[in-house]
């Protein structure tokens, strides 16, 4: 154990057995374990707290595939992660990063937009804020980005309300306190940042950008994503980076300049990101070459933008770093019941 974890114990807080460290017991270790009962609690109130949320408000459910030939996180400037290619009968593929692609899609045949919750591939090192396999909440909405964000806002309180209403107990026993879920719940504002105003507050933080030195885009580090958010107090939103900080399908503002995006940073810094779409067929041309990917795999995309122009924006809420926040917690690897971390040869 940790000693940051013995230092919970030491304060009452119900702390994990991270038992995920021998893979081959930790289904029998966890089974005996509270933190896995409080965690699954919590789970559960995500899940059924997130269908309400967007039956209410008219948004449909997709039933999609895990498997795609168009990641979201390609090979090219503001990607961050690597796609997991796996072989099925033969045929080349990938295992979803996001379907974010397909939510666009999905938003052709309803009115208000659609969501779904299901798991993310990522082909990264597992370490406290990243999985190789992870819960992914996502939305797609006929909205700007702005109205996106907001909507965001009212999903997030309502998560906390549902938190706070149906198991307060489990949340306290780990995080210490409900505090930080009552004042969201109670409506307090999540702010919002542009990068511009972030890079001029930053050194005052005892903190910076990065700029990258071959293309000149900037960026920012967990120092960084931590020093906003002890700033503001709580959940902010990082507005309007530049065009190459990230993947290609985040549409341009009115500039140029600067991309119509935002980062969610709660708790251990990014749980959420967001962005608005290219309308057009040629505006996602450009960003291709701007970015360089290659159109091929992207060519039904570019068609469905030529074929069905739509104005859409959308977010994806990563559920074991929303619950980092939640649980005031530090590392995503005691946040799944049965953790898939690369190398791991976990059992089940």
């Amino acid at each position: 154990m940790t000693t940051s974890h013995t230092q919970e114990s030491r304060t009452g807080r119900l702390a994990p057995p991270r038992s995920w460290k021998q893979p081959s017991r930790h289904f029998l270790d966890a089974v005996n374990h509270p933190w896995y009962r409080t965690l699954l609690e919590t789970q559960d109130v995500i899940t059924t707290a997130t269908t309400g949320f967007w039956s209410s408000r008219g948004v449909k459910s997709l039933l999609l595939p895990v498997t795609t030939t168009a990641v979201s996180s390609p090979m090219g400037l503001g990607s961050d992660s690597l796609p997991v290619e796996v072989e099925l009968g033969g045929e080349r593929t990938y295992l979803a990063d996001s379907m974010q692609f397909l939510l666009e899609y999905g938003c052709r045949f309803v009115d208000n937009g659609c969501y779904y919750v299901m798991p993310s591939f990522r082909g990264e090192e597992t370490d406290r804020t990243h999985m190789s396999e992870f819960f992914h909440s996502e939305a797609e909405l006929p909205l700007g980005l702005d109205d996106t964000l907001t909507a965001v806002d009212d999903y997030v309180r309502a998560l906390c309300t549902a938190l706070m209403t149906n198991c307060p107990q489990g949340v306290e026993s780990v995080a210490g306190s409900t505090q930080h879920l009552e004042s969201l719940a109670g409506g307090r504002t999540i702010e919002r940042i542009t990068f511009d105003e972030a890079e001029k507050l930053l050194p005052r933080l005892g903190s910076g950008v990065r700029v990258d030195p071959v293309h000149g885009f900037r960026n920012v580090d967990r120092a960084a994503e931590k020093a906003l958010i002890d700033h503001v107090g709580g959940p902010v939103w990082l507005t309007h980076w530049d065009p190459l900080a990230v993947p290609f399908y985040q549409a341009l503002d009115e500039t140029g300049e600067r991309t119509l995006n935002a980062d969610l940073l709660m708790g251990e810094g990014e749980a959420a990101g967001a962005g608005e779409r290219h309308v057009t067929g040629d505006a996602a041309r450009a960003a291709l070459q701007r970015h360089s990917v290659p159109e091929a795999e992207y060519e039904w995309y570019i068609a469905m933008k030529d074929e069905a122009p739509l104005r859409t924006s959308g977010f994806g809420i990563g559920i074991e770093r929303f619950l980092l926040w939640v649980l005031n917690h530090d590392d995503v690897r005691d946040l799944q019941l049965l953790p898939r971390m690369r190398g791991s040869g976990m059992v089940p």
